[in-house]
């Protein structure tokens, strides 16, 4: 069978009706062709078949939500659950609304809630005889500040807070909240270890 077929090759060539150079290029033509094809099907053949890389997943976030304690002079006190980035003011709002008298100018009330903060609305000054008490607490001479509720008169009767100081804590409450620890009015700029050391047994949370 390969006899019949390389004499029939043989027969074609011979009939072919160019010169012997034109058949040599011809055949050197036909060399490259299976040469390129051969290369071409092993390369196929060899090539590492990459798995397709797995779609991404989105990562859930975890947290969606705030929990609150929303206490004081609110209708409704109590532990609630507030969407993520919620704000003061839906707190104070899911837990009843403000009580008649209520004194919340102390209260940054667009700042954007910590999980597991407390918001803590004070009564007015004048509803009761206790509320008095606790608003003057501060300001009773040798008595402990209460840095959550202390005005900036009340932090200026510490040793080393001027009205800068003072004003400057205020401010710090109102944006990041209530303080969680005495410790913390070392983050307020200006108070140093050494000032803190001198007023930090007059504090109270």
């Amino acid at each position: 069978m390969e006899n019949q077929y390389l004499n029939k090759v043989n027969t074609w060539w011979g009939e072919l009706h160019y010169t012997s150079l034109q058949k040599r290029g011809l055949a050197i033509v036909a060399l490259l062709v299976v040469a390129i094809s051969a290369l071409f099907v092993m390369r196929g053949t060899s090539q590492e078949v990459v798995a397709a890389p797995a779609p991404l997943e989105i990562e859930s976030v975890t947290q969606q939500s705030v929990m609150v304690d929303v206490a004081g002079a609110v209708v409704n006190p109590g532990v609630y659950s507030l969407p993520l980035n919620s704000r003061v003011f839906q707190a104070i709002r899911v837990a009843g609304g403000l009580k008649k008298g209520a004194d919340a100018s102390d209260i940054n009330q667009a700042r954007i809630l910590k999980d597991g903060e407390q918001i803590y609305v004070y009564p007015s000054s004048s509803a009761s005889g206790s509320s008095k008490t606790s608003r003057k607490v501060a300001a009773r001479p040798g008595g402990p500040i209460m840095i959550n509720r202390a005005s900036v008169k009340e932090f200026e009767s510490l040793v080393g807070i001027g009205p800068v100081l003072a004003n400057r804590i205020v401010a710090y409450r109102k944006i990041n909240g209530p303080f969680s620890a005495i410790e913390d009015l070392l983050k307020v700029p200006g108070i140093g270890e050494a000032t803190f050391a001198k007023f930090k047994v007059k504090l109270r949370v």
